[in-house]
């Protein structure tokens, strides 16, 4: 295994740096509530963690170094998931309120025209 002291080989490095990145854009993606973002960028994620579990496997990097980032994806789908569910409440909420709006609307339409004769 590699001396923690020492730095990752520099392509090594450039994979953590891609999933540092990654995970900076699915944080904001989140923070905005860009939905498509983040499925988008969701696409992305088994490949960004996939070569950093082949040099843990293989020795190449600290184990730290892995699971801080592991760590941090995970608390990110806690958040996401979290914000998902808080999402859907609001939509139902919202659907909900255009169904009442409907139904009043309907309503009001029947008794103005419905005139007694």
């Amino acid at each position: 295994m590699t001396d923690p002291q020492n730095s990752p080989l520099p392509e090594l490095q450039t994979r953590l740096d891609n999933f540092d990145q990654l995970m900076a854009d699915l944080g904001r993606a989140l923070a905005d509530q860009d939905w498509d973002a983040l499925v988008s960028l969701n696409t992305q994620v088994e490949s960004a963690v996939e070569p950093l579990m082949t040099a843990l496997a293989a020795g190449q990097v600290d184990s730290e170094l892995v699971r801080t980032r592991l760590e941090e994806l995970r608390q990110f789908m806690d958040a996401a998931g979290e914000g998902a569910t808080r999402a859907k409440a609001e939509a139902e909420l919202a659907l909900k309120g255009v169904s009442r709006n409907s139904n009043a609307a309907k309503a009001y339409q029947n008794i103005s025209t419905s005139r007694p004769k």
